[in-house]
């Protein structure tokens, strides 16, 4: 039988729940050389915390999350917090020696990161992990290794939008609209993720973003405990440009008032062999143009990423067809960080604090560009 390792959660909320069904199915499905052990769950609001922790699996629960540092028992610590949290909490475990897996993004400031990556690299013993868990959707991983075969030979462009439509208006207000707990809107929150998919597919650095557009739309918004208002002062959307070290040109998007649009994450990839595109509403597919095609007969091609022979991920869980959904991503980012903590390869490149900090760096240019209206070579950006 293989080994266990005791876990803590730090967050009940939307992410908790996601991630307590990750730990509580990874074993189930995937043979790994490492067993997550559901030790404890620390949440602010104690009313709720017990009865979560009963549904979710938690075997203990507390309010003081601070106490998972003196734990002997504890080897990793999750932080599924709002952003501004995410420093202190994992400052203090990895300083306790913890292993520490964070949510994205890194931190809600680029000095915060930077600070959260100088000390896991002197926590020589922990290893890090951040939830950029779009990468484990096996039609992601599947384009992943087609681009390191050169199946699309020199990459030309990389364009990715990330629309939502949930902030609009009638929305209440709530820590996501507030720079001192969120640090930014859908910046922070959605190009996070697609600066990062594009980055681990093209496994390049951004050098530069040649210009940016940030707007904050809905100024005011209402608590729905107090019915008072108050101030946005976060982006409702931010648009830029950037450009790759290899030569490719990049658009990013990202908005939380696109009505039609729930959860579209898409990125596309265009080279001079081909194309790849990708959308996390259909997640279990990945398009595919190749220009090898004879003349008059080419277009896109679907490929359905759920064959465990050939797909990656795939294999632990369904037949061939029989779809995967968003929480699966979750349970297959677990499975390859508990593979890397056993000193085993992960299926996929899992980010680290140091991986993540460098998407925060493309994020914090893009800020500058917006307010100084002017291009930022990313070497400004340290």
């Amino acid at each position: 039988m293989a080994k266990g390792m005791k876990c803590a959660l730090i967050g009940q909320a939307f992410m908790g729940k996601a991630h307590s069904n990750a730990y509580r199915q990874v074993s189930r499905f995937f043979d790994l050389p490492l067993q997550p052990e559901m030790h404890k769950i620390a949440a602010r609001d104690g009313a709720a915390l017990e009865p979560f922790a009963k549904a979710q699996g938690w075997a203990g629960w507390t309010t003081d999350w601070r106490s998972l540092a003196d734990d002997p028992e504890v080897g990793m610590v999750d932080v599924s917090t709002p952003n501004h949290l995410h420093r202190e909490m994992s400052l203090a475990m990895l300083k306790a020696g913890k292993h520490v897996a964070c949510e994205k993004p890194l931190a809600s400031t680029l000095e915060e990161a930077r600070e959260m990556r100088d000390a896991a690299r002197k926590a020589k013993a922990s290893k890090t992990f951040v939830w950029f868990n779009y990468r484990r959707a096996p039609a992601i991983a599947l384009a992943w290794q087609m681009l390191r075969k050169k199946r699309l030979g020199q990459i030309y462009h990389v364009r990715a939008s990330y629309l939502q439509s949930w902030g609009m208006a009638s929305t209440p207000m709530g820590w996501r609209f507030k720079k001192k707990h969120a640090g930014s809107g859908a910046h922070g929150d959605l190009n996070a993720h697609i600066v990062d998919l594009a980055r681990f597919l093209l496994q390049e650095e951004i050098v530069e973003v040649h210009g940016a557009v940030a707007r904050t739309f809905v100024k005011q918004r209402t608590w729905a405990e107090t019915g008072k208002q108050a101030r946005c002062d976060v982006d409702d959307a931010v648009l830029f440009l950037g450009s790759f070290a290899g030569g490719a040109t990049a658009s990013f998007e990202a908005t939380r008032l696109a009505p039609g649009h729930l959860n579209d994450n898409t990125i596309e990839i265009n080279g001079e062999l081909g194309s790849l595109r990708w959308n996390l509403e259909n997640l279990n597919e990945l398009w595919l143009h190749e220009e090898s095609e004879r003349p008059g007969e080419s277009g896109w091609r679907r490929i359905s990423a759920t064959d465990g022979a050939n797909h990656p991920y795939a294999d632990a869980w369904w037949p061939g067809g029989h779809i995967i959904g968003y929480e699966h991503t979750f349970t297959n980012q677990l499975a390859d960080m508990m593979r890397v903590l056993a000193r085993k390869k992960p299926i996929m490149p899992v980010a680290d604090f140091a991986d993540a900090y460098e998407t925060q760096r493309v994020l914090e240019a893009a800020l500058v560009s917006a307010r100084e209206r002017c291009a930022v070579p990313l070497s400004e950006i340290r």
